[in-house]
């Protein structure tokens, strides 16, 4: 799977976005936006991560009721179908999910220096603060504008509180009361077959509903524009989802928000390829941290360990090419020529798979690290600081 930058159906690049808050790159960041985890076969057709916001879709859909008569020429009676209303949803069916979660769910049409584009957000309090992607409501930096569409047609002007390029994730705060806000699940608690339902805006068609299933866990994804890379430590999904439900909520079974959509693998390098099955969200108990900080202060912090990658090392695991003086990665003893093959026991495939299992953590966390030196494995307690 080649992962390449998380960019929308637009001239937005998520990377040259002048969002409100722009975390500084992080030790561990090598410079490189894109990486391999297999390579295409025989083929000059690879698998690609793209971001899922859109421009507005240029055809409206047509819904409503229809009802219609069937008649034979000449005959006496006809066979009525008509649709006169919905039905009640089922408790604890996808429908009554959806019918519970959609009011929550909204619609930005985001406009800025390097254009415009469409995506998809959620209300996380009832006094108007909505969570989207970086890569959605970043480009409206200071100067730009967000339009808020909400699922009963009304709008309001909404403010880019920051965003946070390296997770992906921005704040967004609209001058409205009382309106109903998602309840936040726990991303720790699901498991792979989970039922996983995604809502958004997919090519502008807002207030779709798409389910499938928790795929896998602890996806190593990055995305990203030229400059600006998010590393997330993915839930991977087969809800279908498309350019436009970027930021929008990935729900469980009983209406909880355990990720938000942030990016999908597509066949081909076209902006204009779509859902193969294999979408990624950034896990709510991620999201969590970052988007308190950035309500509370504006602004968000991203863990460290202090290190350089060697960004040519292959795996498994990352080779440390330098260890900044004074850093946890200096006072824990690590070196140069080090390969962290492991975090808090978790085997890491590559370079990115250990910054995606670092930057899952909060500064102040401490993690172990199992390290190879020298043909020895060694066990090594590190406690995390923020980026400066």
């Amino acid at each position: 799977m080649t992962i390449t930058p998380h960019a929308p159906l637009n001239d937005f690049n998520a990377g040259e976005s002048s969002s409100s808050t722009q975390p500084p790159q992080s030790a561990e960041t090598p410079p490189f936006a894109a990486f391999t985890t297999e390579q295409p076969r025989k083929s000059r057709a690879g698998l690609f991560i793209a971001g899922v916001a859109t421009t507005a879709v240029f055809a409206g859909a047509v819904g409503g009721a229809v009802g219609y008569t069937l008649a034979d020429s000449g005959s006496t009676s006809a066979i009525s179908v008509a649709t006169t209303g919905a039905v009640e949803p089922a408790a604890g069916s996808i429908a009554a999910i959806a019918a519970a979660v959609q009011p929550a769910v909204v619609q930005l049409n985001v406009a800025g220096t390097d254009g415009e584009g469409t995506g998809t957000g959620f209300v996380v309090s009832s006094d108007g603060y909505i969570v989207t992607n970086d890569h959605v409501a970043g480009p409206a930096g200071d100067n730009g504008t967000i339009d808020i569409t909400f699922s009963d047609g009304s709008t309001a002007t909404g403010k880019l509180v920051g965003s946070d390029s390296g997770y992906d994730l921005a704040v967004v705060k609209v001058d409205r009361d009382g309106l109903p806000a998602l309840t936040l699940g726990s991303s720790d608690a699901i498991n792979v077959g989970d039922l996983a339902i995604a809502i958004g805006s997919p090519l502008g068609l807002q207030g779709t509903v798409t389910s499938g299933i928790v795929s896998a866990l602890n996806r190593p994804v990055t995305a990203g524009g030229q400059g600006d890379t998010a590393y997330i430590n993915a839930i991977q999904t087969d809800a279908a989802i498309n350019p436009g439900n970027s930021g929008g909520p990935l729900v469980n079974a009983v209406g909880e928000v355990i990720g938000v959509n942030s990016a999908i693998a597509t066949l081909g390098m076209g902006a204009g390829s779509g859902n193969i099955g294999l979408g990624f969200a950034i896990p709510i108990d991620t999201a969590k941290r970052i988007v308190d900080e950035i309500i509370n202060t504006g602004s968000s912090q991203t863990p460290i360990i202090g290190v350089q990658l060697d960004t040519s090392f292959q795996g498994p695991g990352g080779e440390i090419s330098e260890v900044t003086p004074g850093s946890p990665a200096d006072t824990a003893g690590l070196q140069s020529g080090d390969v962290i093959t492991k975090v808090d026991g978790v085997i890491l495939a590559d370079p990115t798979a250990l910054i995606v299992s670092i930057r899952a953590n909060a500064p102040g966390d401490t993690i172990e690290l199992t390290v190879l030196r020298n043909g020895e494995t060694i066990t090594v307690p590190l406690t995390l600081v923020a980026a400066e």
